[in-house]
C-alpha cells in the first residue's frame, strides 16, 4: 500500500493485449510513445486476448487525477458503494442512480478504470476517426470541432477518456478540438460538470510534491479544447428527428457498456434506435459498440425465441441476415460496413495510483462505418 495522498498502488498485471496495424503517422507516433514510456516493475507478457498499451502511464495517471480531484473518492465511501452495488444487483437502476451521492461514488469507483480502457480504445480506432488524409481539414481554427455523441455516457468515463485521447492527439495536431454530447437516463449533470472543470484545471499536488513538480504540472486540456454538453434523456424514447438532431453531424457515436442493457430493457425499441442511427448518421460516420464479452439477449426471430450473442444480434440489425455461401447477392444496398471487431480483449492497470481499488476491464469491441 502506498503512503501519502496518492492512494493505493494499482499493481501491474502479468498480461496485456496487442495487435499490429499498418504504419501511419499515428502508428509511428504510438511507437515513439511506447519507446519513451516508463517500464512496469513486472515484465508484461502478451496473450491472445490482449495488447500492449499504447497510452503512456503518465497520461493514464493524469486521467485518474481528474476523477480524484473532481469526485474525492475515499475509503469512507464503502457503505455507499455497498448500497449502490445492492441496487445494481437487484437491477433497481432508478434507486442506484437516484441520488447525487450515489452518482458520485459510482463514478469515482467504476468510471476511472473504464476511462483508461476507453483512452486505449480511442487510440486503437484513431485511424478511422482521424484518417491521415483528413488532418489538414479537421480541427483547424477555421473548421468546426470533431463532433462525438455518447449514448449512455453519463458516468464520466467517456468524457475523461476523450479528454485524455485528445490531449495525446494534440501533441501533433495542436488545433484539434472536440464537441462531445453525452446522453444518459440518470441526472449526471453535476458530476459531468465537475469532471469537465477538472479536465481543464491543474491537478491538485501531492502532499510531498517538489516545487519543480508543482510548476511542471499541467491541466489535461486547455480551456475550450473540449466542449461538453450533457442531456438527461431515455434514448429508447427518442423519435428519429430528435436523434437526428444529436447525431446528424457526428463523426463518432458510442455505445459503451450500454447496448446490452438497452437490449435487456426493451429489444424492439433498441432495434428501432439502431435503425434510427442508420438513417440519421452522416456518410462515413462511425458507430462504436463496446460491451462485456459473452453478452446475450433473448429475442424472437421468425417466431422462434432464442438467446443470441449481442454481437450476432448487432450484426443482424446493422448488416442484415448472414448470407448462405450459395445465395445470390442481395440487391439491397448496405447501410453499414464493419471495420473492426474483437470478441474479447483486456485492458489491464499497470503501476498507477488512486485512492481506492480499481479493476481491469475485459470487453468486446465492434466498429461500424456508415456507408453513403
Amino acid at each position: 500500500m502506498a503512503k501519502g495522498n496518492s492512494g493505493p498502488l494499482l499493481k501491474p498485471e502479468s498480461e496485456t493485449s496487442g495487435s499490429k496495424r499498418p504504419q501511419t503517422k499515428k502508428s509511428k507516433a504510438r511507437e515513439i510513445r511506447k519507446a519513451n514510456a516508463p517500464k512496469a516493475s513486472i515484465p508484461i507478457k502478451a496473450d491472445a486476448e490482449s495488447s500492449c498499451s499504447t497510452v503512456l502511464l503518465e497520461l493514464q495517471q493524469r486521467c485518474l487525477h481528474v476523477f480524484r480531484d473532481a469526485l474525492h473518492p475515499s475509503g469512507e465511501d464503502a457503505v455507499l458503494l455497498q448500497e449502490v452495488k445492492g441496487h445494481l444487483y437487484n437491477r433497481d437502476f432508478a434507486t442506484a442512480f437516484g441520488k447525487e451521492e450515489y452518482l458520485r461514488v459510482y463514478a469515482s469507483r467504476w468510471s476511472p478504470s473504464r476511462a483508461l480502457g476507453y483512452v486505449q480504445i480511442f487510440d486503437d480506432i484513431e485511424e478511422f476517426v482521424l484518417p491521415d488524409e483528413g488532418h489538414d481539414s479537421v480541427g483547424s481554427p477555421d473548421k468546426q470541432p470533431v463532433e462525438i455523441a455518447c449514448l449512455g455516457g453519463g458516468a464520466g468515463a467517456e468524457l475523461v477518456a476523450l479528454g485524455g485521447w485528445l490531449s495525446q492527439v494534440r501533441e501533433r495536431e495542436a488545433d484539434l478540438k472536440l464537441s462531445v454530447k453525452l446522453v444518459d437516463i440518470a441526472s449526471w449533470g453535476p458530476t459531468m460538470a465537475a469532471l469537465q472543470r477538472r479536465v481543464e484545471m491543474t491537478p491538485e499536488p501531492a502532499k510531498y510534491a517538489s516545487t519543480v513538480a508543482k510548476e511542471e504540472s499541467q491541466p489535461l486540456l486547455p480551456e475550450g479544447a473540449l466542449d461538453m454538453q450533457f442531456q438527461k434523456q431515455d434514448v429508447l424514447e427518442w423519435s428519429e428527428a430528435e436523434l437526428a438532431a444529436l447525431v446528424g453531424k457526428a463523426k463518432l457515436v458510442t455505445l459503451m457498456f450500454t447496448l446490452n442493457e438497452l437490449y435487456s430493457t426493451d429489444r424492439p425499441k433498441t432495434q428501432r434506435l439502431l435503425s434510427f442511427l442508420g438513417a440519421a448518421m452522416p456518410s462515413d460516420a462511425l458507430l462504436l459498440v463496446v460491451d462485456s464479452p459473452g453478452s446475450y439477449s433473448t429475442v424472437s426471430i421468425n417466431e422462434a425465441e432464442k438467446k443470441y450473442p449481442m454481437q450476432w444480434l448487432l450484426d443482424y440489425t446493422l448488416l442484415g441476415p448472414p448470407q448462405k455461401p450459395d445465395a445470390e447477392p442481395s440487391e439491397k444496398s448496405a447501410t453499414w460496413e464493419k471495420v473492426m471487431s474483437e470478441d474479447s480483449k483486456w485492458f489491464r492497470l499497470q503501476g498507477l495510483q488512486y485512492p481506492i481499488e480499481l479493476e481491469n476491464m475485459r470487453y468486446q469491441i465492434h466498429l461500424y462505418k456508415r456507408l453513403g
